[in-house]
């Protein structure tokens, strides 16, 4: 039996061109597109763009001063659950920097930061508590919940949001402080 090389060749380019493109179909059609919707749907969110990788669903958020992160979390981790399927959620708010906020949280990251390692978190809102009546104007907002705690700087029109996992990560700083 004699096999001709173009007729296998060609085989080979369209089966794998189906199979990478149907996958990058369902990534983008199937979860991607459907989660950036009910992200961009929700109160306090200016846009969404998610990204999809093997184990986990990375959506960046840019968020209004008046957003409600905890609220948008868990919104968008029951909604978008079906195009989530078992990956983790990944929530990456960006804002524009403020340097009197970054500052502010610079400056209460230790006890932030010895308190996460300890697992006392009261000891997050007493610290946040702390640098809202050191600092005019700062309103602070600490919310908690099963898997995160939620940090909501306002100062003005500026705000900061931080979101720390209350599943210790093995090495380095947490990526979205």
């Amino acid at each position: 039996m004699k096999l001709r090389i173009l007729p296998v060749a060609i085989t080979a380019v369209l089966s794998a061109a189906l199979l990478f493109g149907g996958w990058y179909a369902y990534g983008h059609y199937g979860v991607e597109k459907p989660l950036e919707k009910v992200a961009s749907s929700l109160p306090g969110v200016v846009s969404a763009e998610t990204s999809n990788s093997v184990n986990k669903v990375v959506l960046k958020l840019e968020l209004s001063s008046d957003a409600d992160l905890a609220d948008i979390y868990h919104k968008v981790e029951t909604e978008g659950s079906g195009s989530i399927g078992g990956k983790k959620l990944e929530l990456v708010v960006s804002e524009p920097e403020n340097e009197q906020l970054e500052k502010a949280w610079r400056s209460a990251l230790f006890g932030v930061a010895e308190s996460m390692e300890h697992r006392e978190y009261s000891g997050v809102q007493d610290a946040m508590d702390s640098l809202a009546k050191k600092v005019p104007g700062l309103t602070a907002v600490t919310e908690m919940d099963d898997t995160n705690v939620y940090v909501s700087l306002k100062l003005g029109d500026a705000a900061k949001y931080v979101i720390l996992p209350r599943q210790a990560q093995e090495m380095g700083v947490w990526p979205n402080a």
